[in-house]
């Protein structure tokens, strides 16, 4: 079932769907706080129905500082698995220090595997 139950899947957000553990949400393009709120909307709603989120960033192509503050948010909520990320969100998360807080994986099957 996509859209992360009942929460529609529009702009940033590609995809949501059931997989192994928990609940995959496909991002996709430019993270910002001008396109985060269909984002935070699907992982909100996730967090609060799943113990495992997994984020899909493969297909991101910039994320700043407030998109980091969304992923630092949710992660308190549930097990936030990020998975895929590229070399701008590589290295937003080190030189943040996220890389140490953020559980990151190569891809989303390494993700649920986890």
């Amino acid at each position: 079932m996509s859209g992360a139950e009942d929460v529609p899947c529009d702009g940033v957000v590609e995809d949501s769907y059931a997989a192994g553990p928990g609940w995959v949400v496909v991002a996709r393009g430019e993270l910002d706080q001008d396109t985060l709120p269909s984002l935070e909307e699907v992982l909100s709603a996730a967090a609060d129905r799943h113990p495992v989120v997994v984020l899909d960033t493969s297909a991101v192509t910039f994320g700043d500082s407030s998109f980091l503050n969304l992923l630092l948010r949710v992660r308190r909520t549930t097990a936030l698995r990020v998975a895929g990320p590229g070399n701008q969100l590589r290295r937003l998360f080190a030189l943040t220090g996220a890389d140490g807080i953020l559980s990151l994986y190569p891809d989303v099957r390494a993700a649920l595997d986890a």
